[in-house]
């Protein structure tokens, strides 16, 4: 089964609809908790971004609101990798093979320091970014965009076997 790093551009998705919202919402819904998983720092980020639309006018202080209590709530459900020196190591590494800003390599250092963790998981690198996606490709993830990447049907064992019988 896999585990899904969502970087900030796609678990802000959760919060404001727009392109890629019900995709990452269906992903979300299909995945257990402890599946789910960000750095430290994308809640802060998606936090200032939410603050930002707010005061463009994007969204109204309700809405802005409402989105800062469910990212509380759904940030608090997820595992988050901490911003520890082995993620402040992979994201220095990147940046020196890369073209990242800072705050993307902190978020993908994160996904490689949480792959090395949970050794034997596909870790899929979720993102709505193709820098971070090209990236995340030349580091060796499987990559999801939830504004263009259909969703892999889950198949769950008991309902298979479910299915089966009936036959």
């Amino acid at each position: 089964m896999n585990c899904y790093f969502l970087e900030s551009t796609a678990f802000a998705k959760l919060f404001v609809q727009e392109a890629g919202t019900d995709t990452l919402i269906r992903l979300m819904e299909s995945t257990e908790d402890n599946r789910k998983l960000i750095a430290a720092s994308a809640p802060l980020e998606v936090y200032a971004a939410l603050r930002r639309r707010e005061r463009s006018g994007d969204i109204s202080q309700e809405n802005a609101s409402a989105a800062l209590e469910i990212l509380r709530l759904e940030a608090a459900r997820m595992v988050q990798e901490p911003l520890n020196p082995a993620v402040l190591e992979a994201a220095r590494q990147l940046i020196d093979r890369s073209h990242l800003r800072w705050p993307d390599a902190l978020q993908l250092g994160a996904a490689i320091v949480a792959r090395e963790m949970f050794q034997g998981t596909e870790i899929v690198f979720v993102s709505a970014s193709s820098q971070m996606l090209d990236a995340a490709k030349a580091e060796g993830f499987n990559t999801l965009d939830p504004t263009k990447d259909a969703l892999p049907l889950p198949v769950f064992p008991d309902e298979a076997a479910g299915l089966e019988e009936d036959e």
